[in-house]
C-alpha cells in the first residue's frame, strides 16, 4: 500500500471527510465482516488509481480516530467498541431538540438542538454519550451514517434584490432552511409550496443547499395541501405510464382453461358487504347449507396474483407503494384503476378468480372442515354495511337469511375471541361530508355496528387459518415454514403499569398478574368507560400502552388478537403483504420448499414502513379538513375534553367532530402553569388550578392555520 501523505489541505480534508461516511455507510452494512482496501474501494465505486489513493487516505483518518480498526496489515473492520458512542435513529421534536431510539437500549438518548449537527429527522446517525450535570445520558451527534430522505416540501422565500432564495420546510422533519442558488428554482414563485432535493450539505455550513424538483402550487389550496401530504411521506399520487401500459394489457377474460384448474362456485349464493363508497371489493362472502346440516362458508378474496406477476413494472411499483393510502378526499391505490376498480374488484353479477378459504362450520361455530385454493365466483349482489344492518335489524330484505345466519355464527366466533383474551378497540372513526368542491360540509362518526362485526370475524377467520395452515402440520408441531406474519407483541409493562396507576384515580382496578389478567382487565376498563367523559382519554392512554401492529417472518402471535399465528391474507388489492400471502399459500399448496426467510424479512419490513407512512399521511389529511372545517367556527365557544398535555401546553378535543386545537401555557394569564408527567396535569403554580387529561373545559376557536394544520383554543371562563 502507498504511504500516507502528512499534509492534507482543508478542500483535501473535507473530500477525506466525505469518503470516510462513504467508507462507514459501506462498511456497517455489515459491521462484523473484515474488508480490504480493495473491497471497500470496489463497495463505494472509487476504483481508478488516484480514487484508491484517497481511500487508502480516508482509512488512516478513519483509524486514527478508532473509527475502525486494522485487524491485520491492510484489512479493517467496524470499530463497534468505540468508548461512548452509540448508532441509532434520530426523532425531532418541534422545539429543535431531539432523541436517539438505540436498539437494546430502554431509553432513548436526548440530544439538545445545538448537538445534533446536521441529521435530519429519522436519519442513522453516530453519537457520542455524556452525563450531563452528572444526571441524565444525553448525546451529541458525530455524523450521519445514513439519510432517511433528501426530498422535503416546504414554502420558497425568494430574498429580496437577490437571485436566491430559501425554503422553510413544514415540519420537524428538517431543522434548517435549505437554500436554493440561482438557477435551482424550478420555475417556482416566491411563496410558492415546493418540493425540495437536498443536494449537498457541506461540513460547516449553516444551511444545506438544495434545487426544487417540483411546485406543487399556493399554500392553503386544497390540492396543493392534499399534495403536499403525499409529497411530504414521499407518496406518490400518479402511475408512470409505462405501468399503467402494463396494466392495460393484462388478459382480463374467463377463460375456460383457467376455469378447469378451479373450483367452480359460481352457483353459490355469494355476496359483498362493503362501506357505500367503496370502489374495491376484495372479499366476498359464500353460503350454503350442506345435507348433514352445517353450514358450508367461502371466505373469497380477489386473485390479485394471478394477475400481477413477480419480475414485472407492475409488480415492482405495488411492492414500492406497498398499500394504498386513503386521504379524506381521495384513495391513492397500490394498483392501478384498471385492476383495483375493474379486473380484481369482486363487482356483483360478474365473474371473477379468486383465491379462497372455505369452511365447513356446525350451528355453534365449530370448523368440521377447512379447503384453501383458487376459485372462480359469481357475486349476486353488492350490500352496503347500512343495507346489511337493516337485515340484521329488521329480519327483512333480499338474502336476509343468510346475512342473519352469518351474523350469528360471527357472534359466536367474536364470544369466543374475547374469551380466549382478545382485546376489544372499538374506536369511532371520523369522517367528512364533502361538496362538489370538496369542501367539508358536515363531520359524522364511522361507528362499527353487527354487519362490520360479520364482516371483520370472517377475514379474520381466513387470516387466522391460513396462517395456521403453513405454520403447523397435521400434529400441531410448528412446521418453520418462511411465510408473512401480522404481529403483535405483548404490551410495555411499565406502560400498563402507568395506566393503571392512573385510572386507579377514576376508581377503575386493573389486574396486571398475567397476560390472561391484563387482557381481562383491559376489555372490562373499555367496557365500564363507554359513555363517561373520560372514555376518549382513556381509550387514547390504553391505544398507547399497546405495541405497533407490524409484518414479520417471525410468528411471535398477535396479541390484540389474541392468535398465535396471524396473516393479512383478505385485502391483497390494497395491501402488498396479503398479495405475498396468497403467493406463499400456493407455492405451499404446490409442494413448494421453505424459500428464503431473510429476503421475505427485508420486505416485511418495507410494507411495515410504507404503512406507516400511509398511516401518517391519512392522519394530516384528517387535520387539514378538521382545521377547513373549523375556519368556519372562528371566534365560537365549544365545550371540549383535555386530550393531551405536554410542557408547553395541552390539547383540547371538542367531541362533536373530533376537531383538536392547542392551549398554550404562556397565554394562561391567571396563574404561572407547571407539568406534571405522572398525573398528564398542569397546576398553577400560586392558585392551585389544574387542568388534567379528560377534564371538560370550554374553549372558543381563535385561530385555523392551514398550512401547519393547526387549531389554536383559548379557555374561556
Amino acid at each position: 500500500m502507498p504511504k500516507k501523505r502528512k499534509y492534507i489541505s482543508q478542500k483535501n480534508d473535507h473530500k477525506l471527510q466525505e469518503i470516510g461516511r462513504l467508507i462507514l455507510r459501506f462498511m456497517n452494512e455489515n459491521s462484523t465482516k473484515i474488508y480490504n482496501y480493495k473491497q471497500i474501494s470496489d463497495g463505494i465505486d472509487y476504483k481508478n488509481p488516484r480514487q484508491r489513493e484517497l481511500v487508502i487516505q480516508a482509512l488512516h483518518k478513519l483509524q486514527a480516530t478508532e473509527r475502525i480498526k486494522e485487524t491485520e496489515k491492510g484489512k479493517y473492520i467496524v470499530n463497534l467498541n468505540i468508548k461512548g458512542t452509540l448508532t441509532g435513529i434520530i426523532d425531532f421534536n418541534q422545539s429543535g431538540n431531539a432523541y436517539v431510539n438505540v436498539e437494546g437500549l430502554e431509553d432513548d438518548i436526548f440530544i439538545h438542538s445545538k448537538n445534533v449537527k446536521d441529521a435530519l429527522q429519522g436519519d442513522k446517525v453516530l453519537i457520542v454519550t455524556y452525563t450531563y450535570k452528572g444526571k441524565k445520558l444525553e448525546g451529541s451527534v458525530l455524523e450521519v451514517l445514513e439519510r432517511t430522505r433528501t426530498e422535503f416540501v416546504g414554502t420558497l422565500q425568494v430574498v429580496p434584490h437577490k437571485d436566491f432564495g430559501f425554503v422553510v420546510c413544514d415540519k420537524k422533519t428538517i431543522n434548517t432552511d435549505i437554500f436554493i442558488p440561482k438557477g435551482k428554482f424550478g420555475g417556482a414563485e416566491d411563496g410558492n409550496k415546493v418540493v425540495v432535493k437536498m443536494t449537498e450539505w457541506k461540513p460547516g455550513d449553516k444551511n444545506p443547499e438544495g434545487e426544487i424538483v417540483q411546485v406543487l402550487g399556493a399554500p392553503g389550496e386544497h390540492e396543493t395541501e392534499i399534495h403536499s401530504i403525499l409529497a411530504e411521506y414521499g407518496l406518490p399520487y400518479e402511475f408512470p405510464e409505462e405501468v399503467e401500459r402494463d396494466a392495460d394489457k393484462i388478459d382480463r377474460s374467463i377463460n375456460d382453461d383457467e376455469v378447469a384448474k378451479r373450483w367452480d362456485m359460481r352457483s353459490i349464493t355469494t355476496f359483498t358487504i362493503d362501506p357505500k363508497d367503496a370502489k374495491d371489493f376484495d372479499d366476498a362472502l359464500s353460503i350454503r347449507k350442506l345435507e348433514n346440516g352445517n353450514w358450508e362458508i367461502g371466505v373469497h378474496i380477489a386473485d390479485v396474483s394471478h394477475y400481477v406477476v413477480p419480475g414485472t413494472m407492475l409488480d415492482d411499483e405495488a411492492y414500492q407503494r406497498a398499500t394504498s393510502v386513503y386521504l379524506v378526499d381521495r384513495v391513492v391505490p397500490m394498483l392501478p384503476e384498471v385492476l383495483s376498480n375493474d379486473v380484481c374488484s369482486l363487482r356483483p353479477n360478474e365473474d371473477k378468480f379468486t383465491f379462497s378459504a372455505v369452511f365447513e362450520l356446525d350451528d355453534d361455530a365449530n370448523i368440521k372442515k377447512q379447503w384453501f385454493g383458487r376459485t372462480v365466483i359469481h357475486s349476486d349482489r353488492r350490500f352496503t354495511y347500512e343495507e346489511a344492518q337493516e337485515r340484521i335489524e329488521t329480519k327483512q330484505g333480499d338474502l336476509q337469511e343468510e346475512i342473519n345466519v352469518l351474523d350469528r355464527l360471527a357472534k359466536i366466533m367474536r364470544a369466543e375471541r374475547i374469551r380466549r383474551g382478545a382485546i376489544t378497540f372499538d374506536r369511532s372513526e371520523v369522517r367528512f361530508n364533502l361538496d362538489e368542491n370538496n369542501e367539508p360540509i358536515g363531520v359524522y362518526f364511522k361507528i362499527s355496528k353487527d354487519s362490520n362485526h360479520l364482516i371483520e370475524e370472517f377475514m379474520l377467520l381466513a387470516n387466522k387459518k391460513v396462517s395456521e395452515f403453513i405454520s403447523l402440520n397435521k400434529k400441531g408441531d410448528i412446521t418453520q415454514n418462511t411465510f408473512i406474519y401480522r404481529v403483535h407483541d405483548d404490551p410495555d409493562p411499565a406502560k400498563l403499569e402507568s395506566l393503571r396507576d392512573f385510572v386507579a384515580t377514576f376508581g377503575y382496578k386493573m389486574d396486571l398478574a398475567n397476560t390472561k389478567k391484563v387482557a381481562e382487565s383491559l376489555n372490562k376498563l373499555l367496557h365500564d368507560v363507554k359513555g363517561k367523559g373520560e372514555e376518549n382519554m382513556i381509550e387514547t392512554l390504553a391505544m398507547r400502552s399497546m405495541s405497533k401492529a407490524v409484518y414479520s417472518t417471525e410468528p411471535i402471535g398477535h396479541y390484540g388478537l389474541g392468535f398465535d399465528f396471524y396473516t393479512h391474507f383478505t385485502s391483497p388489492i390494497r395491501r402488498y403483504p396479503d398479495l405475498i400471502a396468497h403467493r406463499l399459500l400456493q407455492h405451499y399448496l404446490d409442494g413448494g420448499k421453505s424459500p428464503s426467510k431473510a429476503e421475505l424479512e427485508e420486505k416485511a419490513k418495507h410494507c411495515s414502513s410504507m404503512e406507516r407512512l400511509a398511516a401518517d399521511a391519512e392522519r394530516d389529511s384528517i387535520k387539514f379538513m378538521q382545521v377547513k372545517f373549523m375556519e368556519k367556527h372562528l371566534g365560537e365557544t365549544f365545550t371540549g375534553v383535555i386530550s393531551g398535555v405536554a410542557e408547553f401546553g395541552f390539547w383540547v378535543e371538542i367531541p362533536e367532530n373530533g376537531a383538536e386545537g392547542l392551549i398554550k401555557l404562556r397565554d394562561l394569564v391567571d396563574d404561572s402553569y407547571s407539568y406534571d408527567a405522572k398525573t398528564h396535569a398542569v397546576y398553577g403554580m400560586r392558585h392551585g388550578k389544574r387542568y388534567q387529561l379528560g377534564d371538560q373545559v370550554q374553549i372558543k376557536v381563535v385561530k385555523a392555520n392551514l398550512i401547519q394544520k393547526q387549531l389554536d383554543f383559548k379557555i374561556v371562563d
